[in-house]
């Protein structure tokens, strides 16, 4: 006989984040050039803008937008997120526990938008206890938690353990779907769909909230028409569980004000910037419940991966890597070319590669991070061979735009915050991520 998970929990009180106030007194007002190599730098201006033009693409569309905190995991960026000058959001969804403890759990005045987490992965049996607390906690500020679910086994454990609280509640979950991607979830439609649905709509620890669904292909997208039939697939795919489950279920096909209304949660970088009152125009299918967008990164327009769809200039990304020129090797490179050592490899900017070359552009000049290796990287000339190459010295600082923005910043500590709206190139504040499982 089986025997239950033992159910973990996140040791948040253990985790050792770096002390936000010491790292403010000690950065804060600094150069960019003053600081020790490689450091990952945000521009808050421009997170602003690219949340606000977010929430924007998602009024648009007439969708209700949900803010994916998985990249900064910062208390500073979710509220960016959350309140743009376009409009406020309270809903967020996250990738780890521990992203959710230590940003969807404050309690200050300021910090009371989030009304709703969701946990992004379909739900770990072994996590089930520490979501609970994790829900108990939320709740002290009005907000609650929801889970993801793709397998009948996490019903049942959620079964068991709500019989065993001495007061009982309902989990609202979303049914995660796979656009044949084979990440994660169920094919709309499939064996495995039907039999979890009717287990769903059987038990009386669950309650279905909606169905959800990523288009992480997306970012193979080479234009805005492109991403937009991205968006169009993600819709099609809610909707058609939407309508099966309205099919399914007996009780929920009667009356159509009597019909639970869904929510259908569609989303990635690329897709949800193609959103727009002229992409939800086009929709020709009759919708089975109300949209909502799910996206991160478009906060941010964090890397090469996002500037590749033809969608984003250099100039919309808020995040950049400095890194210093520490060799030179002239004629080195391809038919001649020149190359540089820097200080910024495999840790720094990940070993993620996309449609372009290399792991990063350098801002400004025609260089590329072509190689790297742990702990530092070799930077390849990109420009015009035939005329006098643009040197990089010894010394210099150079800004590296990477490929993938959330592993990037997965290395990094803290981030140092500027504002180019304010003319310098100063540290004004420092961002501490909630880093862990």
């Amino acid at each position: 006989m089986a025997t239950a998970p033992s159910q973990s929990r996140t040791p948040f009180h253990l985790a050792g984040h770096p002390e936000r106030s010491a790292l403010a007194a000690e950065f804060i007002g600094k150069h960019l050039w003053e600081l020790r190599t490689p450091a990952l730098v945000i521009d808050r201006a421009v997170f602003a803008k690219n949340c606000a033009k977010m929430h924007a693409n998602a009024a648009g569309y007439g969708a209700a937008f949900r803010a994916h905190l998985k990249t900064h995991k910062t208390v500073e960026g979710t509220r960016l997120q959350l309140e743009s000058s376009s409009a406020t959001t309270h809903a967020v969804v996250v990738s780890t526990v521990m992203e959710a403890w230590g940003i969807g759990t404050r309690t200050d005045a300021d910090d009371q938008l989030i009304e709703q987490i969701l946990y992004g992965l379909p739900v770990a049996i072994n996590k089930i206890a520490d979501l609970s607390d994790l829900w108990d906690e939320a709740a002290k500020s009005g907000a609650i938690v929801r889970l993801l679910v793709d397998h009948p086994k996490q019903i049942k454990a959620l079964e068991e353990f709500e019989k065993k609280r001495a007061i009982k509640r309902q989990w609202s979950v979303f049914v995660k779907l796979d656009r044949k991607q084979k990440r994660a979830g169920i094919v709309p439609g499939s064996p495995a769909f039907e039999s979890l649905l009717k287990d769903i709509h059987a038990s009386s620890a669950i309650s279905l909230h909606g169905f959800y669904c990523h288009a992480g292909n997306s970012y193979a997208s080479t234009s805005p028409s492109q991403a937009s039939s991205f968006l169009s697939s993600e819709v099609e795919t809610v909707n058609e569980a939407a309508r099966l489950a309205l099919d399914l279920i007996p009780n929920w096909s009667g009356d159509e004000s009597e019909r639970p209304r869904f929510v259908l949660s569609i989303g990635s970088t690329p897709t949800a910037h193609s959103a727009s009152v002229e992409t939800r125009a086009q929709l020709e299918s009759r919708l089975f419940g109300t949209l909502e967008l799910h996206a991160g990164e478009l906060c941010r327009y964090l890397a090469l991966d996002n500037c590749l769809t033809d969608q984003f200039s250099s100039a919309d990304i808020a995040q950049k890597v400095l890194a210093t020129v520490i060799s030179y090797y002239p004629g080195r490179g391809a038919d001649g070319t020149d190359e540089a050592l820097c200080d910024a490899g495999d840790i720094a900017m990940s070993k993620d590669t996309g449609p372009r070359e290399g792991y990063g552009e350098v801002v400004g000049r025609p260089w590329r991070l072509g190689r790297i290796s742990q702990e530092h990287g070799v930077l390849t000339y990109t420009g015009d061979r035939d005329s006098q190459p643009i040197v990089l010295e010894v010394g210099n600082t150079v800004e590296i735009i990477g490929q993938h923005a959330c592993l990037i910043v997965a290395a990094h500590p803290w981030y140092y915050v500027t504002d180019s709206s304010s003319g310098h190139n100063k540290v004004v504040d420092i961002w501490v991520p909630r880093k862990g499982w």
